[in-house]
């Protein structure tokens, strides 16, 4: 019997101006796919001229230059178009979603959507939803004792994943799937019998209890920080906002 894990998954990573799901915008994306562990992968790749200005703090994250991608990006709205029926694809073809860090990454798509195609992430799937996979909630939930950070690169150390070329969307996509296929081998016993539908339930669960323990460490600390209890999409926010 071969479990989820081992079976055919796509990944899908940005890299952007920033991080405000709200306002800033895609400069590149990837969407991997790998049919079986230790099988070639597939790369989608997309280099976007967002049309505003791009942060020196993200160009010293990701390196694409506000000039490189004037003059090699396209324009956002046939990528995010494109983006999104790939993924629309997937989810059809039964292809659980690997995503690092879901509300950011779907949020922002979902986001471009809506400003360069009167759409929504949503409106791609009307019949067949997104399975999606999030390593970030998977490790905070399976193992959640542990102490440090938990950034890609952090999974990707704790795993044995090998990351090159951190902070490409490819590259970072590839990573989160080796990081989801270990996860899966090492908690098999309590992930084994779980279906990724089943998996994507408990998922939002799991990050909003995450969410909520996050809030109550920055009320106790202080802070007035705001944490999203929702995955792995957040709500649009009003009009008026």
């Amino acid at each position: 019997m071969t479990y989820w894990y081992e079976g055919p998954l796509a990944a899908f990573d940005t890299e952007t101006t920033g991080v405000d799901v709200e306002t800033d915008r895609i400069v590149s994306a990837a969407v991997v796919v790998q049919d079986a562990p230790e099988t070639l992968p597939r790369v989608s790749r997309w280099l976007v001229n967002p049309g505003v200005p791009v942060p020196a703090g993200a160009i010293a994250v990701h390196g694409l230059t506000e000039e490189h991608l004037q003059r090699n990006g396209r324009w956002p709205a046939p990528v995010m178009f494109e983006i999104a029926e790939q993924l629309a694809e997937h989810a059809a073809r039964g292809r659980p979603l690997v995503v690092m860090n879901a509300p950011f990454d779907l949020t922002l798509l979902d986001r471009e959507l809506r400003r360069h195609r009167a759409s929504s992430l949503e409106r791609w799937f009307p019949s067949v939803p997104l399975r999606v996979l999030d390593p970030r909630v998977l490790d905070k939930h399976l193992d959640r004792y542990r102490k440090g950070r938990r950034t890609l690169t952090d999974l990707c150390a704790h795993y044995g994943v090998e990351l090159e070329g951190a902070h490409d969307a490819a590259a970072d996509a590839l990573a989160a799937l080796e990081v989801v296929r270990a996860l899966g081998r090492r908690f098999a016993t309590r992930l084994e019998r779980l279906s990724p539908a089943e998996l994507h339930t408990l998922q939002a669960n799991w990050h909003a209890a995450q969410a909520r323990g996050l809030q109550s460490w920055f009320a106790r600390n202080g802070s007035d920080e705001t944490v999203s209890t929702e995955w792995p999409l957040r709500p649009e926010l009003p009009a008026a906002a």
